[in-house]
C-alpha cells in the first residue's frame, strides 16, 4: 500500500512540476501549436478567472450572452449587481456585523477579564483586611521551589474556573471565533458573490495593506478593517483607501504606531501608567527566543515559545512581534518615543516601493508626522464586560486615560489623534516641507505619497502582476501607471485600463498565473458548483494549504508569484485538498458529482475535462491523468487544529489534567468519511489537481 501511495505522489509531482516550468497555454492551444489570439470563449474564461475566482457552471454562457465589455463594466460597478443571495448566506455570521466596541464586549479580551478578576479580588481582600499592607503576600515568586509551582498551578486552575464562570454568567464568546468567522465570510463571498471583482480586490488590498491577526489585539480590529476600509474602498480612490488604512486601529496596532509619540510629549500620565498592573514586565531580551524568531513562526509555535520561557504578557508579545515584523533593524533610537515601523512600511510596501527614492531620514520625518495617531483603550479594557464585572476598575482606567488626552467620547478600539503626543514643528519629507501642524501633518504626507510618480508605478506593477503576468512588460506597466496618475488614483479607471489593454488578452498570458491556495480552494468549489459555510473545516484546509486571510506575519502579505507557491510539498497539499473536496470529506462543504458519471473511467475523465477545464488540456497531461486512474489516491490527513480557533473560553484549553485533554480533542478538526462514487471523485480530484486547473 505504501508503495502505491509513493507511486501516486511521484507521478503527480513529476507531472505537475514539469508543467509548472512553463505556461500551460503559452502558445495558445492544447496541441502546442502557436496561435496569434484567443478565441471568444477563451477570452471569456480569461476574464472569469482574472476578474473573479473562476467560472461556475453556466457562467461562460451568461457572459457570452451579454458580452465581455458589459460584464467588465458590471464588475467595475458592484452596486449595480444584486448580491442578495450571497448576503443571505452570511446571515448566521455574527462577527462581521459587529463594531469593535461590540466585539470587545461580546468576545472579550481574556486579559481584560483576568485584570478584572485580579482587581476585584484585591478590592475584596482590602475591604476585609484592617491593614492591607500588612497582609500576607500571595506572590508565588517569593515561595520556595515545589511550593511555588504548586501555588502557581492552583492559581492557574482557579483563574480558569473563574473565567469559565464569567463566560457562562454573561454569555460571552471566545475571541478565538473572531478570525474563523471573518475567514468564513471571505470564503462564502468569494464562492457565492456576483460581485466577483470586488472580492478579488478585497483579497488584493488585504495583502497589500497586510495586518497579522495573531498579534495581540489585532484580531478585534479585523472586522471593521475589512468591512469599513478594505471592502468599502476596494474599487474607490486609492487616497481614501490609504487614509482609511492609516487611521485603522488594525494597522496602528500591527505596526505599533498607536504607541508612537514625541520624546517631548507632555503627558499627565506616561504610557506605563496606562498599562494594567499585571502587564508590567521586565524588558524582553532572551537571546534564545531571538535566535528562534529570525524566520516566520506560526501562532502555535509562538504560544509554545511563550509557555516555555514564561513570557505571556501583551508587552512581551509586542516585543516578539517587533523582532519578526521589522525586516530592517532600526538604528539606535535617537527619539525614544517615536516608532518608525509604520513610516517605513507606508513608503516601502504601501506607496513608493523599495526603490521609491526615499531615505532613512525621510522615514524618520514621516514617523514624526504620524506621532499621536493612536487608539482609545487599544486592548478593550474599558469595555462592557469589564464594567459588568468590576465597575470601579473601569472608572479608574477612564480617569487615567482622560488625563493622558483620550477624549471622553472615544469608544474602545477607536482611532483618535492625541495632540499631546505629536511631534511639533516643521518636517521635511521627500524634499517638501510639512508644517501644517497636528493631525494635518500625517494627512499631508499621505497626499504627497499618493501623488508621487513612484507610487503610480509601484501600484501599477502590483496590479499588473495580479491580473496579467508575473513578468509584465515595462511598457504595459507604464500605461497603467499613467491611467492611475491621470485619474488621481481612481481604482476603477486603473483597472479598466488593464482590462482593455491588448496585453491583458495576449495568448502568452492565458492560464499563465499560478493560483494562490485561497484562489485554488474557492475556484474548486465554484467549478463543482459546490456549497460551503466556510467554517472550521474550510479554515483548517486553508491553513494546511498555506493561505488563511490575515494569517501572514510579515507586513508584505501573501505573495502573488508562482515561485512562492510551487514546491513539492505545496503541490501535494493541493492534490490532497482536491481529494478531500471531491470526496466530501471537508466539514461544512459539499459537492454533488453525479453529473460526472459515465460508463467507463476514460469517459468520466473526458467529461470532467470538458466540465472543469472547458475541454482544454495538453495531451501529455491527459495521458498522465489516464495512467493514474488505475492507481489509488493518497490518503488525506486531517489538518491540525489551530490554537487561535479555540472553541472554549480562554484558559479552558490549557493542559490542566483531563479537562485540558478533553478540550484539545474537542477542538481537533476531523475530516468526514468519504462519500459518493469513488471512481467519480478520483477522476474529479485528478483534474482539479492538474496543471491546467492550477493555473488561471
Amino acid at each position: 500500500m505504501i508503495q502505491y501511495f509513493e507511486t501516486v505522489k511521484k507521478l503527480t509531482v513529476i507531472l505537475v512540476l514539469a508543467a509548472f516550468t512553463f505556461p500551460t497555454f503559452a502558445l495558445g492551444g492544447t496541441d502546442g501549436k502557436p496561435k496569434n489570439s484567443l478565441t471568444e470563449d477563451q477570452m471569456i474564461l480569461h476574464v472569469l478567472n482574472r476578474l473573479g475566482f473562476g467560472a461556475r457552471p453556466g457562467d461562460l454562457e451568461k457572459v457570452r450572452a451579454i458580452g465581455i465589455k458589459k460584464y467588465i463594466e458590471q464588475q467595475l460597478d458592484p452596486s449595480s449587481l444584486d448580491d442578495s443571495a450571497a448576503e443571505a448566506k452570511l446571515d448566521k455570521l455574527a462577527v462581521p456585523k459587529l463594531s469593535t466596541e461590540e466585539l470587545f464586549a461580546q468576545y472579550p479580551n481574556p486579559a481584560a477579564l483576568l485584570r478584572s478578576l485580579e482587581g476585584g479580588k484585591k478590592a475584596r481582600q482590602d475591604a476585609q483586611t484592617p491593614n492591607p499592607d500588612a497582609a500576607p503576600s500571595t506572590n508565588t515568586t517569593a515561595m520556595p521551589g515545589e511550593k511555588a509551582e504548586e501555588a502557581a498551578a492552583a492559581l492557574k486552575k482557579e483563574r480558569a474556573q473563574e473565567l469559565q464562570q464569567i463566560y457562562r454568567q454573561y454569555n460571552l464568546k471566545p475571541a478565538g471565533q473572531i478570525v474563523p468567522q471573518m475567514v468564513a465570510e471571505r470564503v462564502m463571498r468569494a464562492v457565492y458573490s456576483e460581485r466577483q471583482l470586488q472580492e478579488v480586490m478585497v483579497d488584493f488590498w488585504q495583502n497589500h495593506f497586510n495586518v497579522f491577526s495573531g498579534k495581540a489585539a489585532v484580531r478585534w480590529y479585523i472586522p471593521s478593517y475589512e468591512r469599513d476600509v478594505l471592502r468599502k474602498n476596494a474599487l474607490g480612490n486609492f487616497k481614501d483607501l490609504l487614509i482609511g488604512t492609516a487611521q485603522s486601529p488594525a494597522m496602528l496596532f500591527y505596526l505599533d504606531n498607536f504607541e508612537s509619540m514625541s520624546p517631548n510629549a507632555q503627558l499627565a500620565a506616561r504610557p506605563k501608567q496606562l498599562q494594567p498592573r499585571f502587564e508590567r514586565r521586565p524588558r524582553f531580551n532572551d537571546r534564545r527566543i531571538n535566535d528562534r524568531l529570525d524566520g516566520r513562526i506560526s501562532p502555535m509555535q509562538r504560544e509554545r515559545q511563550l509557555e516555555r520561557y514564561g513570557t505571556n504578557a501583551d508587552r512581551d508579545l509586542r516585543q516578539l512581534e517587533k523582532l519578526n515584523v521589522q525586516k530592517k533593524q532600526q538604528p539606535k533610537q535617537r527619539n525614544r518615543g517615536i516608532n518608525e515601523n509604520y513610516a517605513r512600511e507606508l513608503m516601502e510596501l504601501h506607496t513608493l516601493g523599495v526603490d521609491g527614492g526615499y531615505t532613512q531620514q525621510d522615514i524618520i520625518e514621516v514617523a514624526k508626522c504620524f506621532t499621536g495617531w493612536t487608539i482609545a483603550d487599544p486592548r478593550g479594557y474599558r469595555q462592557i464586560a469589564t464594567s459588568m464585572i468590576k465597575g470601579n476598575e473601569d472608572q479608574r482606567l477612564a480617569r487615567i486615560q482622560r488625563a493622558a488626552g483620550v477624549p471622553d467620547d472615544a469608544e474602545s478600539g477607536q482611532f483618535y489623534f492625541n495632540s499631546n503626543w505629536h511631534e511639533k514643528g516643521p518636517k521635511t519629507v521627500l524634499g517638501q516641507t510639512i508644517d501644517e501642524g497636528g493631525m494635518k501633518d500625517g494627512l499631508r504626507v499621505l497626499d504627497i505619497l499618493v501623488n508621487s510618480d513612484a507610487t503610480a508605478k509601484f501600484i501599477a506593477k502590483k496590479l499588473a502582476i495580479k491580473f496579467v503576468s508575473d513578468t509584465p512588460s515595462d511598457a504595459f506597466v507604464g500605461r497603467i501607471a499613467a491611467a492611475f496618475h491621470k485619474s488621481h488614483g481612481d481604482i476603477k479607471t486603473t483597472l479598466r485600463a488593464i482590462f482593455t489593454d491588448p496585453e491583458f488578452y495576449a495568448p502568452e498570458n492565458y492560464r499563465s498565473k499560478i493560483k494562490s491556495p485561497f484562489e485554488l480552494a474557492v475556484s474548486s468549489i465554484r467549478a463543482l458548483d459546490g456549497n460551503t459555510n466556510g467554517g472550521r473545516g474550510m479554515y483548517a484546509m486553508l491553513r494546511k494549504l498555506g493561505e488563511v486571510p490575515y494569517g501572514y506575519q510579515a507586513p508584505t502579505g501573501y505573495p502573488d508569484l508562482a515561485e512562492d507557491w510551487v514546491n513539492t510539498g505545496a503541490l501535494l497539499e493541493r492534490l490532497n485538498f482536491a481529494v478531500a473536496l471531491s470526496s466530501n470529506r471537508v466539514p461544512g462543504t459539499r459537492v454533488d458529482l453525479r453529473d460526472f458519471a459515465a460508463p467507463t473511467r476514460q469517459e468520466m475523465l473526458d467529461k470532467a475535462i470538458d466540465k472543469i477545464l472547458d475541454g482544454e488540456i495538453r495531451p501529455t497531461t491527459k495521458a498522465s491523468l489516464a495512467k493514474q486512474l488505475s492507481q489509488p489516491l493518497p490518503e488525506v490527513k486531517a489538518p491540525e487544529a489551530d490554537p487561535e480557533d479555540a472553541a472554549g473560553p480562554p484558559m479552558a484549553n490549557d493542559a490542566v489534567g483531563k479537562q485540558g485533554r478533553r478540550n484539545a480533542n474537542r477542538n481537533s478538526v476531523l475530516l468526514l468519511p468519504a462519500s459518493g462514487d469513488p471512481e467519480i471523485f478520483k477522476v474529479v480530484s485528478l483534474v482539479l489537481g492538474s496543471p491546467e486547473f492550477q493555473r488561471q
